[in-house]
């Protein structure tokens, strides 16, 4: 990656983020240079600037990765930024390398030393090249950022802007090359800028100032007063009682301060971010006033992803449910699939991004994202005897982990990520790279679960997540759910085992096949010898998550769904059509019901206000999917439970089933060569459309009903074929706009 550059750090400690200073002279006598590319990285996060220009709009290189294995490169164009003589300036920050990590307070767990490399290739017109880069020649001095951390925020000083500071000198840090490597996935980047959508003093006299939505990133300041004044911000995403509420953060401050230099002063904190709608304003010369007529900005970040898939429907809290999901897959996809954006947490939970990746797979190009993130995976899976951990990058070997899930070991769901992650952005994709690259994963995986395995054949020994926040378990035992441990294990490791199974048939692997049928098909017989009692024609964890996942796995055989799919239906009913599943049993449940003729049940599910549901939050003014159903209580306060996020992506899975039924958009075939076009209308929604841009381009559905008709409108790209089904219509049709109308009998009431 470098041919030439060191990696540089301060002699000496640095009063604030250290600032790298190079001087670059071109090489004469070769005519004019036809172009330069910048390549860089850091211990730390780094911002690179030429000739006082930033080189891109990137934020937080090089991100944050299993650094132990991995550290990212960013490469860009600078062409247009060199001169005959020209200044690279790189700044740190302490960033996940240096900075604060997790709840339990550590910092500078990767190292307590920041550092950066840099190297710039320039090509003349007769065909010279010249490379120059970091070196012991470089100096650093401070800056204006007094100090920075991703959980606490960002202190920067206007006065101390600008190249005046003395300049030290630098020393080489012996690094093994071996760890650099180019970037997969995309860069983090600014999204969107939203501004004040109101303003007010609190009963206490603060300044609070609402954006209108929940979102991640940071706030712009353009602000003019006495030097030295200082204007404080802090971050929340909701209200209580009327003031900030900063409970939900724990011990993450999410403060800014903004010291002026008696000029007009633009601050941007860079090197931090929040999750955050609301925020207390402090020292604003000119205060409430000033702050209405203008100054303060929300700048939106997260990883650049394109827009792929959309949903609308009759239902105005639906489709404020499906903005929900979009947002916080926005928040929480900043670099790398993290549960939560502004606590003092933010990890890679592997169980999270496990039962959601189908959904954001159909919501945004994530395929480089998550390659990107399963190479880190990989890469400690294969340190750790392959045991997926629970987080990715996996901090908590460092600083360890807490009595209640301890010892850390493969467990359901969450180390089930290498399986679940690949197989559904290869269905969204239809490129095997994701298969291929994490093929060994799997197996490894699956290996040592067969090893933890009872002698009954079931996964029932070791720490299990389970259900994980079962809405009947108490707010302090998140993992006390109905659902049996040992049951959502071993259908999770059928469901894995039957996944690789399948993946080894498409990469042609028939060397491990008769290992991996052999597991599924013990797995799937242990199963149902423990849990199904086809006598009674029940589960004997008779509960709706356990029938949820035998169902949708495929561990019922098919005479009985009919009734699995009954006893399902009359458990929803019985709970007055509210949820009762956890993290394990949530993204099924829909599906369970619909693919057994449960499609009112499921419909009643969806549309239920009442706590706890999806829609519940909708109706108490959440623009994010929250972690808890009931985060906020109905009577306006915050959820005293210790996990309380109102920006946690994993419940937001019910949009797959809102795309894919609902709409009517399955793909059939990795990478929607084949789709199968079957809405399934609901009582309550008369009209649905949605749409997925693939590979092969556009496949859009839409759908209205007038009476006991349903009227189709399928547009098909070159290159699919598309099932239809709808009423009594079973057609196959290509390319082109094709329109349907059938009689679809009304759904049951239940």
């Amino acid at each position: 990656m470098f041919t030439i550059s060191r990696l540089i750090a301060p002699t000496a400690p640095v009063d604030g983020a250290p600032t790298l200073v190079g001087r670059l002279a071109l090489d004469e006598g070769h005519g004019r240079f036809v172009r330069a590319t910048l390549r860089y990285s850091a211990l730390g996060i780094v911002e690179a600037v030429l000739n006082g220009t930033r080189v891109s709009d990137e934020l937080l290189t090089p991100g944050w990765s299993s650094y132990e294995w991995r550290l990212r490169v960013a490469e860009t164009d600078v062409t247009a930024l060199v001169a005959a003589r020209s200044t690279l300036e790189l700044t740190l920050g302490n960033g996940w390398y240096r900075g604060s990590l997790t709840w339990m307070g550590a910092t500078a767990v990767y190292g307590d030393e920041l550092a950066a490399i840099a190297e710039i290739h320039l090509l003349f017109e007769d065909g010279h090249a010249q490379v120059w880069g970091t070196d012991e020649r470089w100096t650093v001095r401070a800056g204006g950022i007094l100090s920075d951390d991703l959980y606490h925020g960002q202190t920067i000083d206007a006065r101390r802007r600008g190249s005046d500071s003395p300049e030290q000198a630098v020393r080489i840090v012996d690094e093994p090359g071996d760890r650099f490597e180019p970037y997969v996935g995309p860069p983090v980047v600014p999204l969107q800028t939203l501004g004040v959508k109101d303003a007010w003093t609190s009963s206490s006299g603060r300044i609070i100032v609402d954006f209108g939505e929940n979102l991640v990133g940071w706030v712009r300041a353009r602000v003019s007063g006495d030097p030295g004044d200082i204007v404080t911000l802090r971050h929340a995403e909701v209200l209580e009682d009327g003031e900030i509420g900063i409970r939900p953060l724990r011990s993450a401050r999410a403060t800014d301060r903004f010291i002026l230099s008696g000029g007009d002063d633009v601050f941007e904190p860079r090197f931090t971010f929040h999750g955050f709608r609301y925020v207390e304003v402090d020292g604003w010369p000119g205060g409430l006033d000033a702050v209405r007529r203008g100054g303060v900005e929300a700048v939106r970040i997260g990883s650049r992803l394109r827009r792929t898939g959309t949903f609308s429907s009759s239902e105005p809290l639906l489709d404020r449910l499906h903005q929900n999901v979009v947002n916080s897959t926005l928040g929480n996809f900043v670099d790398l699939p993290t549960d939560c954006p502004q606590r003092d947490e933010r990890l890679g939970w592997t169980g999270d991004i496990a039962v959601f990746a189908a959904t954001s797979a159909y919501l945004f190009d994530v395929e480089d994202f998550l390659r990107d993130w399963l190479r880190d995976v990989t890469a400690e899976q294969e340190h750790q005897g392959g045991v997926v951990p629970y987080v990715v990058p996996d901090v908590l070997k460092h600083v360890g982990v807490p009595e209640d899930i301890a010892p850390v070991d493969s467990t359901a769901v969450w180390s089930d990520a290498i399986v679940w992650v690949p197989w559904a952005v290869w269905m969204a994709s239809g490129d095997t790279r994701v298969l291929v690259e994490n093929f060994e994963g799997m197996l490894a995986h699956l290996r040592h679960v067969d090893a933890l395995v009872s002698a009954s054949g079931l996964w029932d020994r070791g720490f299990q997540f389970g259900d994980w926040l079962d809405p009947d378990a108490p707010p302090d035992r998140p993992a006390d759910a109905k659902a049996d441990r040992g049951l959502v294990a071993t259908a999770s490791l059928y469901r894995s085992a039957d996944l690789t199974f399948r993946i080894a048939g498409v990469l042609g692997r028939t060397e491990v096949r008769d290992e991996l049928g052999v597991l599924r098909d013990r797995t799937r017989a242990a199963f149902r010898d423990a849990y199904v009692d086809r006598g009674a024609r029940r589960l004997r964890n008779h509960c709706e998550t356990s029938y949820a996942l035998a169902i949708v796995f495929g561990l019922f055989d098919d005479d009985e769904r009919t009734w699995a799919g009954a006893n399902l239906a009359d458990l929803v009913v019985a709970s007055g059509h509210r949820i009762s599943t956890g993290f394990a049993g949530t993204p099924y449940i829909l599906d369970a019901l619909s693919g057994t003729g449960h499609v009112d049940v499921a419909g009643r599910l969806l549309l239920q206000r009442e706590c706890p549901s999806w829609l519940y939050p909708v109706t108490m003014g959440a623009t994010t999917i929250w972690e808890r159903w009931d985060s906020m209580l109905p009577d306006g306060s915050i959820n005293p439970g210790e996990m309380t996020s109102f920006n946690h992506y994993a419940l937001g899975a019910v949009a797959d089933w809102m795309h894919r039924v609902l709409g009517g958009l399955t793909p059939v075939e990795p990478g929607y060569s084949r789709v199968r076009i079957a809405p399934q209308p609901i009582d309550g929604v008369d009209h649905a459309q949605t749409s997925f841009d693939s590979r092969h381009g556009r496949v859009a559905v839409s759908w209205h009903r007038e009476g006991t008709v349903v009227h189709l409108v399928a547009t098909v790209p070159e290159g699919v074929v598309a099932e239809i089904r709808v009423g009594d219509i079973a057609e196959e049709v290509g390319a082109g706009d094709h329109r349907f109308s059938a009689e679809v009998a009304p759904a049951a009431t239940a």
